[in-house]
């Protein structure tokens, strides 16, 4: 718990959790801070493949359409209950994940890319066009709200809050668990090198296949979370430009992290916000900004700060270890100035 990033992680995360003491009374900036969330959900699902595995998967924001589409579709068309419903859609994404991931992990590095992305356009183009079951252009209207069983009214901003909340902190604590456990250290063997990790025995293939797997299990839970957040999705929450979204999210906040997503989200979400007047030229202002990052903080704002912490470290040590060494050497010093007295008083 000494640890600066856990330390770090752990003080994000109770700033987020205590702004509804802060932003109860206005509903929409407690609406845009949950809609941020529920992105960085996602996020750290790309954080996984990306961050963790080196694979650049850019049908994310598919598998983030196919969880809001589940959600929207069965509770309004099929009146299904919103519990029932996002279970259904998380295990549907999950699967067509899965399978996907079978087609596209036969690829490697620039070709893996493209083919994710040719797989994020096909669901975009379904979810656009297939207007008997999609409803096309037309979007979802009405998705319902939780069901709180008459103890919490989840149709409160605050409480959908806390609800985002509580799923994004099993997120993060899945992302840390999985950087400290035998299963992150593979994926990041892999990430180095493919054939270093398979001459050690590391199932690389079925490795990047759990990968790919969670990595669209968190995109389905975060779709899902934001179709009953916004009441209101269209086949924009399926499209390429929401898997760029994401991947400007983890740039800023630091790939391979545990708290760059969600700091990440937070940021450009708010961003987003302030330039929302200029809609169509925000990325003319956001463009140059994530250009210098990228230059000066490659590894994001939490890769910066954890490189600075480091840095502080290795300077402590290293002056530590020079004050051990002049502590030991001192006493010697001191006995040999003994001898030399004693020898001229003979």
């Amino acid at each position: 718990m000494k640890n600066p990033r856990i330390i770090g992680t752990i003080a994000v995360i109770i700033l987020l959790g205590l702004t509804p003491l802060a932003f109860a009374q206005e509903n929409y900036t407690m609406r845009v801070i949950t809609v941020g969330m529920c992105a960085a959900i996602a996020v750290y699902g790309l954080n996984i493949i990306l961050g963790f595995t080196g694979q650049l998967n850019l049908a994310q924001g598919g598998f983030f359409g196919i969880g809001a589409y589940g959600v929207g579709l069965l509770t309004t068309d099929y009146d299904w209950s919103f519990w029932a419903a996002f279970v259904a859609s998380v295990i549907g994404t999950a699967v067509i994940g899965y399978l996907c991931g079978l087609l596209a992990l036969r690829t490697k590095d620039e070709y893996f890319a493209i083919f994710t992305m040719a797989i994020g356009f096909i669901i975009f183009l379904v979810i656009s066009r297939w207007e008997s079951v999609t409803h096309a252009h037309s979007g979802v209207n009405n998705v319902k709200f939780p069901e709180g069983g008459g103890i919490i009214d989840f149709e409160s901003p605050v409480a959908m809050f806390y609800l985002v909340f509580a799923v994004l902190l099993v997120c993060v604590y899945t992302t840390y668990a999985i950087r400290r456990s035998s299963v992150g250290r593979t994926l990041l063997t892999i990430r180095t090198s493919e054939d270093l990790a398979d001459a050690v025995g590391v199932r690389v293939g079925f490795s990047k296949q759990l990968a790919f797997a969670a990595s669209a299990v968190f995109g389905g839970v975060g779709g899902g979370l934001y179709a009953t957040v916004v009441g209101f999705i269209g086949p924009d929450s399926a499209s390429i430009d929401k898997t760029f979204e994401f991947l400007m999210f983890i740039l800023v906040g630091g790939m391979g992290t545990v708290a760059g997503p969600l700091l990440g989200s937070m940021i450009v979400t708010f961003l987003f916000e302030l330039f929302q007047d200029f809609q169509a030229y925000r990325f003319i202002v956001l463009g140059p900004i994530i250009v210098a990052l990228v230059i000066f903080a490659p590894r994001g704002i939490v890769g910066y700060l954890g490189g600075f912490v480091d840095k502080r470290n290795r300077r402590r040590r290293s002056a530590e270890a020079r004050r051990s060494e002049h502590d030991e050497s001192a006493p010697s010093d001191s006995a040999a100035a003994v001898g030399t007295n004693s020898e001229e008083k003979k």
